[in-house]
């Protein structure tokens, strides 16, 4: 008979302890790019699409000046109503083969008939724009799933940068003053978006889409010794800046020195905006340029 002996050997325990140390390793890799590298990629990735969306709306602003200013040059000429189209990029995809999130974005219009209360008023008012001159915009929001969720607008010719924290107003609007003997001239050119019925007015996703734009008409109105310009607006601390931040502000100078007055109605929760006569008067000259606007594929008309 033949006997069967077993010898005790080490070796394939270790084996199986390797492998079993070498899973663990990747695994505390895998968790550790998981849990701290890709909240920071993604972070940095969405910041710097923000950057970007930034970027693209002061080309959109840049675009909408140009083709106010040959509307109001060349009205008899074709090319004044020619459609030009702005891209902005929605959203950020996420990280292939990693556990992360889409960001995604919405752009839409807020135009002349919805604009709500939202207005600049002049006393005595323009006969065109009795009840108020429209703060017509192009709102773009970012819903961020690492980065701080934030808004860009264009707003009366301005861009808003607008977040949890505050506000700011990155690019200013079309305004520009003179000193004159008596009186603080003002001038400002204000686009005023109008969208028609049956076109986009808004769009979502991640995608990049198109802000198409052309050009419609204009009013003009000018005026001296004006008792008041008053704006209106849910983002006061923006256009605050805008005027009459330190030695930056559009109107700081005359602000300054007392030529005109810039102050909220009331210093809690203010509603308005009031640009009245100080030492001296105040003239105007608005241009209001109406703007044809639409999201997406398809023709301004």
């Amino acid at each position: 008979m033949k006997s069967i002996s077993f010898i005790r050997s080490n070796h394939a325990l270790a084996g199986v302890i390797e492998a079993l140390l070498l899973v663990a390793l990747v695994a505390i890799i895998l968790s550790t790019i998981q849990i701290v590298y890709v909240p920071i990629i993604m972070e940095q990735k969405e910041s710097d699409h923000m950057d970007t969306v930034e970027n693209q709306f002061a080309q959109l602003k840049s675009v909408i000046e140009t083709q106010s200013i040959m509307g109001i040059m060349q009205t008899d000429q074709p090319i004044s109503k020619a459609t030009m189209s702005s891209p902005i990029t929605l959203g950020s995809d996420k990280l292939p083969y990693l556990i992360s999130s889409w960001s995604l974005g919405n752009i839409k219009i807020i135009d002349k008939n919805n604009a709500g209360d939202d207005k600049i008023y002049l006393l005595p008012a323009p006969s065109d724009f009795l009840n108020g001159i429209p703060l017509t915009a192009i709102e773009y929001e970012g819903d961020n799933a690492y980065f701080v969720d934030q808004k860009y607008i264009l707003e009366g010719g301005g861009i808003i940068l607008n977040q949890s924290d505050g506000e700011a107003m990155k690019v200013s609007p079309p305004i520009n003053a003179q000193n004159l003997t008596s009186s603080i001239k003002i001038y400002y050119t204000i686009p005023l978006i109008n969208s028609k019925p049956g076109k986009n007015q808004s769009e979502q996703g991640i995608d990049t889409t198109y802000v198409l734009t052309n050009y419609s008409s204009k009013y003009s109105h000018s005026d001296t010794s004006i008792s008041w310009i008053r704006i209106c607006t849910d983002h006061l601390e923006a256009w605050s800046q805008s005027l009459i931040n330190d030695n930056k502000g559009l109107l700081w100078e005359y602000y300054d020195k007392g030529y005109i007055n810039v102050e909220y109605d009331t210093p809690i929760n203010p509603t308005r905006i009031d640009i009245t006569p100080g030492t001296k008067n105040i003239d105007v000259e608005f241009t209001i340029v109406e703007i044809n606007t639409q999201i997406g594929p398809g023709f301004v008309i």
